[in-house]
């Protein structure tokens, strides 16, 4: 018996009952009657159930049929209970032709928008080189546009209803367009009847003309209307411009007043039957908004386009063709299914065409950055949830555009065979400027009342997480559930579902936490396992298939792949709980053609799944797949194991590098197929030879020869294909995003790069790679393979490498990554060669300055290769040929020659020579200031060698902190020192143990590379530079007066202080880490003030801020709030390297400041025997104020003041100064008289009326 249903029930227990109803055939308890409506005079009534029908009142009228006759053929019944639908004597043909009208033109002309948004979208602007653009917005529901986009939707008229519709014209057919016609005569043919149909009509009289007119009328549906669209069309037709607005008189047809609604006319609503008129050119001071027809390609706003092809709409330009974004946007939100799948797949298009960068010359402003600011990302999400197929698929097409760059993906996998090729950095955006001010508003509060990572998110709404991270803000919005949802349930067409992955490979790459949310989802995973990578299935009987259900897939594969690359946790999942492992046995045994697939997708899904495998044996998993035999209780040992079993390995491989080899000198295409492969052969052979030893030396005779032999030819580097070397850089393109960050790789394939078919890079490095792996193992072999290294293409790009500063961005760090490993690489060959070979030697300078420029270039995940750098090259005495063949003797001859007159030049030859004697006690020093590190270069030294037990993960660090070295890492022993002491109070001996013998390293190292490496440094600012090594001087008390740093730290002032040097040194620049150069120098001045005693190098360093082209404020600040460091700065023209004149030229402007200097004289604050170079500078400037032609009222008081008894020394310095002189036993001239011009502006001061009340304070 059937009970009713409880509350407690689940859905499935519902199912079940009403599955046990149906199957008992029991008779309804209840029935559903529609009754008539009464206001319709009668109506559908019926009810439902298992029995018969329900009896309805019915009303007959005598002679009057049942059923109104119609005037168009039925159409098909779709239901039992349409017939019965109430019809009206009034209803309009043309409406019922309309509503089953499916062109495209019928389809927009039934726009009906729902609101959504009212966020202000940016309108993108059509560029024209020649004149000014401006950009200007809408609102992105603007009242001026209307809601409903209508547009010209009637078809052209028949032939014979064109003829009919009025007088003959006398130029040739109007109303005869000849559609339909075929062949290449068919202007002819139209021609011919034409003149058939007029000479028709000259035999006709005018009562047998409207007779036959009548007749056409009778036979047609739409009667007069379609003769009135035929005179319209001919009216537009003699009139294609602007037309007035119409009268009563212009109308096609002549309304009549017995017509419905007809008693008050509007001729105006009835413009737009119009035809539109032409384009016409706009003026070019204001830019015009872009428009886009369906495939997405920009229209020109003066192309005249045909309205037939649906791209016109009555805006407020209607003559224009095209949609603006503002109105696709309003169109995707239609009510009409066609409408919102059109303009969700032109917006994927347009998508497309702005990453491929086909919009960049066109257009001012970024497609992609408008449409996400505009809300597109919400509003594809929304599109994802409709019920309508065709609106998800074209949805999910166009977040697959927003999303994913197909360039991108083909240059992973293009680059996925390199070295190092399967690890990859993550697509995550860099942290902002808001990020970053509410990191450092945190750090200020305590370790209990900051927010965690987790917590700040959670607080955020999803418009500002998608702000500034758009893979983040769909995450948000539960994408992965709808994913799962349409795949399992929906199961779409084969391209809906290779958007999906696509998708989904990319929300991947993303982060390792984004890559653990798709395997969280719930049966996500297993729909993908179980419908796209299933262990059996049957050749499909289409190509393509219709449905790609139950069908192997390359894209599913990749999606694995990239899973399984974001840790070894995800990748033993997929192999242990998803069924991978089983997966790859099934794709790896047989060959490509033997899958039951089409040729390409089969060559696809083998390739997949041979990464997928290297993948996973990476991390030493899925190694076993094939080794298990039958199960057996007690089965045999295995044989032991032994290289003997791939002795025969080498010889075919052999074999065939030597025949690719030579390929290199053939055509191009088999050049470019032979740099394909090579890298491949030389990758096993390095492994294979790693192994087995003995077989190194037969190696070189049978294949790397050629290679070695004529390196010139067939290894040629240039410029245009090296990343480092690319003045311009690989920065983001024109439609980078910072939410949504890519490689930027459009147009890879055609342009200069490390990728390209034609690039020896992939070629060059695998061979340094087996040369390595050769020379590591066999020193003997090392001189035999010089020649690569001093050919002259590897020589030049390592010199170009040198001068070049590559900017570092998400879109080249995948680039740079590969580079950086062939430099290394090129380095630490020529370190093994260098010892033995004398030509190698003689390059060694440019070896290091290699490895100097590689050092703050390399990224993380490569603290190995900085680790390896730093012990072997860096510090190494063979690659400074500088400090073993005279090199500090001849700085010191040369700067004997040019300064003559200054000894404490002498000191930096001895300083020299002891530092290279140092070398491996600086090297120690730096190794022990980087320990931090040792957890990192621990990391990525199993990541390069290839220990798989200890491999966390394929998926890179992130790229925001930047490079893995800070560019300024030899200035780090001074600034980690002054970090751990604070403020400066310490004495020597109070310091951490060390630290005296740290600093004393650390200031020979920056000598070494100021003298011989200045390149090195290039990195680092003027300003810089300066701020790093003040920290001597704010780390203790008294450090900066130990003997050895004071040495160092004045032959440092006195590289610092060269001419070239100078003119670059800007403190208008804040020094990286602080918020002005003015807040070191008020602390140096603290500093001064407490520990200094007058030290003549501390002075030195105060006064190098205070030369006239810097800012006043520094002055000011020594002048007058620190005036009592005045009394200390004892600083002689002798010791200064910097000439008088930069502190004295030009005049000072400064009114506040002259005043400090002239009251810090009159005061006695600054005196010729305490200060005698600011004592100087103050008498110069304040002399030039004095006899300047400035007003007579400011320079009066300071005169005034002048002729006070008492300042006898002060008047004649101060009035008899004539010039600075650096050699002079004062610092500078004086006049023996007054110079009469001086004399008479000097009375002309004194004769003021407010003379009497001079004084300055």
């Amino acid at each position: 018996m059937l009970q009713r249903p409880k509350p407690s029930d689940s859905e499935a227990d519902l199912l079940k009952e009403q599955e046990r109803f149906l199957v008992s055939g029991a008779p309804l308890a209840a029935k559903v009657i529609r009754r008539p409506d009464k206001r319709r005079g009668g109506g559908d009534g019926g009810g439902g159930g298992g029995g018969g029908e329900c009896q309805r009142d019915i009303v007959t009228i005598e002679d009057l049929p049942d059923d109104m006759p119609s005037l168009t053929p039925a159409p098909s019944k779709k239901s039992c209970s349409k017939e019965n639908r109430v019809r009206f004597e009034d209803q309009d043909t043309e409406e019922v032709l309309d509503k089953h009208d499916t062109h495209i033109s019928a389809v927009l002309s039934r726009i009906v928008v729902s609101i959504y948004c009212t966020a202000s979208l940016v309108v993108l602007c059509l560029c024209f080189r020649l004149f000014h653009v401006y950009s200007f917005t809408y609102s992105l529901l603007s009242p001026s546009i209307s809601l409903a986009l209508f547009m010209s939707r009637s078809p052209p008229p028949p032939p014979a209803l064109r003829e009919a519709s009025g007088p003959r014209l006398p130029s040739g057919p109007r109303l005869l367009s000849g559609e339909g016609l075929g062949g290449p005569d068919r202007s002819a043919e139209t021609l011919r009847i034409h003149q058939e149909n007029q000479a028709m009509l000259q035999t006709m009289s005018r009562g047998e003309i409207l007779e036959e007119q009548r007749k056409l009328l009778a036979q047609l549906v739409l009667g007069p209307l379609m003769v009135s669209l035929g005179a319209m069309l001919r009216a537009s037709i003699l009139t294609p411009e602007a037309l007035p607005p119409s009268s009563e008189e212009d109308l096609p047809l002549k309304p009549e007043k017995q017509w419905v609604h007809m008693g008050k006319l509007e001729p105006d609503k009835l413009e737009w039957t119009r035809d539109l008129p032409g384009p016409r050119r706009k003026g070019t001071q204001k830019a015009m908004q872009a428009r886009f027809d369906f495939a997405g390609s920009l229209i020109s706003p003066h192309e005249d386009l045909p309205t037939h092809l649906g791209l016109h709409h009555h805006g407020e330009e209607p003559e224009l063709a095209g949609y603006s974004l503002q109105e696709l946007f309003l169109l995707s939100r239609s009510q009409v299914i066609q409408q919102r799948s059109l303009s969700l797949n032109t917006l994927a298009s347009i998508l497309t065409k702005a990453r491929a960068g086909q919009f960049a010359s066109a257009l001012s402003g970024s497609v992609m950055t408008t449409l996400l600011d505009a809300g597109l990302l919400f509003l594809l999400r929304f599109a994802l949830d409709d019920n309508v197929e065709g609106v998800m698929a074209a949805a999910a097409h166009a977040i697959r555009a927003l999303l994913v760059s197909d360039q991108d993906e083909a240059f992973l996998d293009h680059s996925f065979s390199w070295p190092g090729g399967l690890a990859s950095f993550p697509l995550l955006p860099c942290s902002t400027e808001e990020q970053e001010e509410e990191e450092e508003e945190e750090q200020g509060l305590p370790e209990n009342m900051r927010l965690s990572a987790k917590e700040k998110e959670e607080r955020r709404n999803d418009h500002d997480v998608a702000r500034h991270d758009v893979v983040k803000g769909l995450l948000r919005t539960g994408l992965l559930s709808r994913l799962r949802y349409i795949l399992e349930v929906v199961r779409p067409s084969p391209r809906v579902v290779q958007d999906l992955l696509a998708v989904l490979t990319r929300i991947s790459r993303h982060s390792s936490h984004a890559a653990t949310q798709v395997l969280d989802c719930p049966r996500l995973m297993d729909v993908v396992m179980s419908e796209f990578l299933p262990t059996s299935w049957s050749a499909p009987s289409l190509h393509p298939p219709p449905s790609v259900y139950g069908l192997p897939l390359a894209g599913a594969l990749k999606l694995l792949r990239v899973l399984a690359t974001s840790g070894r946790h995800a990748c033993a999942r997929l192999l242990s709980s998803l069924g991978v492992r089983e997966r790859l046995s099934r794709l790896l045994s047989p060959e490509p053609g033997e899958l039951l697939l089409e040729s390409g997708q089969a060559l696809r899904v083998s390739a997949e799944a041979f990464r997928l495998w290297a993948v996973a044996a990476s991390y030493g998993q899925a190694c076993d797949t094939y080794i298990p035999g039958p199960e057996d209780p007690a089965p045999p040992p295995p044989p032991p194991v032994s290289w003997g079993h791939v002795g025969g390995l080498q010889a075919p491989l052999v074999g065939q590098l030597k025949g690719l080899v030579a390929g290199l000198d053939g055509p191009a295409g088999r050049r470019e197929s032979s740099l394909a492969l090579i890298p491949g052969y030389l990758h096993c052979l390095g492994a294979h030879y790693h192994q087995l030893p003995k077989q190194v030396p037969s190696l070189r005779p049978y294949a790397v020869r050629p290679l070695l032999h004529d390196s010139s030819s067939l290894l040629p580097f240039p410029r245009s294909c090296s990343a480092v070397c690319d003045l311009q850089g690989h920065g983001p393109g024109p439609e980078a995003v910072p939410s949504l960050p890519g490689l930027a790789s459009a147009g890879w394939k055609d342009g200069p790069g490390l990728a390209v078919p034609s690039s020896p890079f992939p070629l060059l490095t695998a061979l340094c790679v087996l040369l390595d792996s050769i020379t590591g193992i066999h020193k003997g072999l090392s001189s035999k393979f010089s020649g690569l290294l001093v050919s002259e293409p590897v020589i030049g790009y390592l010199g170009s490498c040198c001068r070049a500063t590559p900017n570092l961005s998400n879109a080249s760090a995948w680039v740079l990554r590969h580079e950086h490993h062939l430099l290394y690489l090129l380095v630490r060959l020529a370190h093994r060669v260098a010892p033995k070979d004398p030509a190698v030697a003689r390059h060694a300078s440019l070896y290091h300055q290699v490895a100097m420029a590689l050092l703050p270039w390399l990224l993380p995940g490569s603290e190995h290769l900085a680790h390896d750098l730093l012990c072997s090259v860096v510090f190494s005495k063979d690659f400074l040929p500088e400090s073993h063949s005279g090199g500090p003797e001849a700085l010191e001859l040369a700067e004997l020659k040019l300064h003559a007159g200054a000894p404490h030049l002498q000191a930096v030859g001895p300083l020299l020579r002891e530092a290279c004697v140092q070398l491996p006690s600086l090297r120690g020093c730096y190794l022990g200031h980087l320990a931090h590190l040792e957890p990192s270069v621990l990391g990525s030294k199993d990541a390069y060698l290839g220990r798989t037990p200890w491999v966390r993960s394929r998926l890179l660090p992130e790229l925001g902190p930047g490079p893995a070295l800070p560019a300024d890492w030899p200035y780090l022993p001074l600034v980690t020192l002054y970090e751990r002491t604070g403020g400066g109070e310490l004495q020597v001996e109070e310091l951490p143990r060390g630290a005296l013998q740290a600093v004393t390293h650390c200031l020979q190292w920056l000598l070494l590379l100021e003298v011989w490496r200045e390149g090195a440094l290039k990195a680092v600012t003027p300003v810089a530079k300066l701020a790093r090594l003040s920290c001597v001087f704010l780390s203790a008390s008294d450090l900066f007066l130990e003997r050895p740093v004071q040495r160092l730290l004045w032959a440092l002032l006195r590289l610092l202080t060269r001419p070239d040097r100078l003119d670059s040194l800007d403190l208008d620049v804040a020094p990286p880490g602080l918020a002005s150069f003015q807040d070191l120098f008020s602390a140096l001045l603290v500093q001064y003030e407490a520990v200094s005693f007058g030290d003549p190098l501390f002075g030195c360093w105060l006064l190098l801020p205070l030369q006239r082209r810097y800012s006043a404020a520094m002055k000011l600040a020594v002048f007058g709030e620190h005036v009592g460091a005045l009394r200390s700065l004892g600083v002689t023209l002798e010791q200064l390297s910097l000439p008088l004149e930069r502190y004295t030229s030009p005049p000072e402007a400064s009114l506040p400041l002259l005043q400090l200097y002239f009251r810090s004289l009159v005061t006695g604050g600054l005196l010729q025997a305490r200060c005698p170079l600011l004592y100087t500078v103050a008498l110069a400037h304040l002399n030039a104020f004095l006899f300047s032609e400035g007003p007579a009222q400011q320079v009066s008081p300071v005169a005034q003041r002048v002729r006070v008894k008492g300042l006898i020394v002060l008047k004649d310095h101060l009035l008899l100064f004539r010039g600075p002189q650096q050699d002079s036993a004062l610092g500078f001239h004086t006049y023996q008289q007054l110079p009469p011009d001086r004399a008479q502006r000097l009375e002309r001061a004194l004769g003021t009326p407010d003379s009497s009340h001079g004084g300055t304070h």
